[in-house]
């Protein structure tokens, strides 16, 4: 199924310069509009939120951890280096799951929406989805391995919320029997 879905996005390819130059650019590029974006709601959060912001970059952390060690457990090859594909955008060989780019996106939208404002986690969420249909178009990525990066996205975000509550949780404690 997962090359199957492969097939169909990545078969799109090839038939439109147009389509095929916005999709490279955001393959490539938009993750670093994705970080830029993520900048306003991080800079608002600066003065006030700064468990906030650690919970963000804390997520962003957790998430490349595990997604490295998945990465280095996986046999997944990428599209490119067993199938006949569109490739659009220059890539190296190696380990296909999960997308390094899908991981990062999604953990930083994720964390901004979970730790700082629903609404930006929500557009970032869109943009993290345009990166990783993208990364499947450009032919450096099965639809499974932009999952995958989601779900390590999701998984580590709700880790670090558990943590940190458990952290609130036991700090507050901690300063209602000193008082």
């Amino acid at each position: 199924m997962n090359y199957h879905l492969f097939q169909i996005v990545n078969g799109a390819a090839g038939r439109s310069d147009l389509v095929d130059d916005v999709f490279e650019w955001s393959a490539a590029w938009l993750i670093y509009v994705l970080v830029a974006t993520a900048a306003v709601p991080v800079l608002a959060h600066l003065r006030h939120g700064r468990a906030a912001l650690m919970r963000v970059v804390a997520s962003l952390g957790l998430a490349f951890a595990v997604g490295q060690a998945v990465a280095a457990l996986s046999t997944e090859v990428r599209p490119f280096q067993t199938h006949t594909v569109h490739q659009l955008i220059p890539h190296a060989a190696g380990a296909s799951l999960p997308s390094d780019h899908a991981t990062a996106a999604f953990a930083v939208a994720f964390a901004v929406g979970a730790f700082l404002s629903r609404r930006w986690g929500v557009a970032l969420s869109v943009l993290a989805t345009i990166i990783g249909f993208a990364r499947v178009w450009t032919g450096v990525h099965y639809p499974g391995d932009i999952l995958a990066g989601a779900l390590i996205a999701a998984a580590a975000v709700a880790t670090i919320g558990v943590v940190g509550r458990a952290y609130e949780r036991r700090t507050s404690r901690r300063l209602d029997t000193t008082a």
